[in-house]
């Protein structure tokens, strides 16, 4: 990690370090402040009418936010930070993709269809057929039966 910070901030003086840092601060916060207001919009526009609810302030916009965040989750299960299930999904992948592209097993395919395939076919259709007519005689009897 040290090595990373290292990398990307080569050539960078303090100030424009600082400047950055700053600015990730007061866009976080506008973001923030955005977010909440927009909040505060939408429940006084529609849950007094839609419900009978009453009217929030700003504040308690924000802290009903923090509220659902706690009750329901932040909402990181689907980025790719690299948790276990997301490791095991890409293993699980390239090992499929590893078994599919092994054709080792298919070298022997069409000497083993010249020689045993064309037969065997037709031994499966003959015992379709015989299970197919065994199943019509077995019927038979009980349509008599009426």
């Amino acid at each position: 990690m040290k090595e990373y910070f290292k990398h990307k901030m080569r050539e960078k003086s303090p100030v424009v370090i600082i400047g950055m840092v700053l600015f990730g601060i007061v866009a976080i916060t506008g973001l923030a402040i955005l977010f909440g207001y927009i909040l505060m919009s939408l429940w006084n526009w529609l849950m007094p009418m839609l419900f009978g609810l009453p009217v929030i302030s700003y504040w308690q916009a924000v802290g009903l936010f923090i509220l659902a965040k706690i009750l329901f989750g932040f909402g990181g299960g689907s980025g790719s930070g690299g948790g276990k299930s997301h490791r095991r999904n890409k293993e699980h992948c390239r090992d499929k993709r590893r078994r599919s592209r092994d054709f080792s097993k298919w070298e022997h395919y069409d000497k083993f269809w010249e020689e045993k395939g064309e037969q065997a076919y037709e031994d499966y259709v003959k015992e379709l057929n015989t299970d197919d007519a065994v199943e019509i005689i077995e019927e038979d009897p009980k349509q008599d039966g009426k």
